[in-house]
């Protein structure tokens, strides 16, 4: 399976860094797992043009032929039992490359949250987006643990 995700800003803090690190290291001999990185703008001077000139980073990033999953709070929550279920379908259905977008401070403009095939939700509570990406890989690596019944998920 072939996982992109797509986020608005780097990751700046080491503590960051690091913990995408381990979880991109764990998903290795599950999938292929690029990360692309959009240039995060500010949101304070005029947060609708910012959000337009990310959008834009966005959808040029996301790869021809991917199922889109954009990250926003209003969306679908799973449990991670039914995100692996999700997940699994998607390879089933021949649908084994999965573009995840994360959006940056002020989220994501209308065009992308249109662009996607799916909305996904880690919950209701707002999370930085540095969080978001970190929290996505971990489900990500847990959801590979599930499919193939290895001791992860308890």
């Amino acid at each position: 399976m072939r996982l992109d995700i797509i986020c608005v800003g780097k990751l700046k803090e080491r503590y960051w860094q690091d913990a995408a690190a381990e979880y991109l290291k764990r998903l290795t001999p599950y999938a292929r797992v690029e990360i692309a990185e959009v240039p995060d703008r500010d949101v304070t001077a005029d947060k609708e043009r910012a959000l337009e000139a990310e959008g834009a980073g966005l959808l040029r990033a996301i790869p021809d032929g991917a199922t889109v999953v954009v990250l926003e709070i209003g969306g679908q929550a799973r449990s991670s039992e039914g995100f692996a279920e999700w997940l699994e379908t998607q390879g089933i259905q021949g649908r084994s490359h999965v573009a995840f977008v994360i959006g940056g401070a002020a989220g994501l403009n209308a065009e992308v949250l249109s662009r996607a095939d799916e909305r996904l939700s880690l919950g209701p509570m707002t999370l930085p987006h540095q969080l978001a990406r970190v929290v996505l890989l971990e489900q990500l690596y847990r959801a590979f643990r599930i499919m193939r019944g290895e001791p992860y998920h308890r």
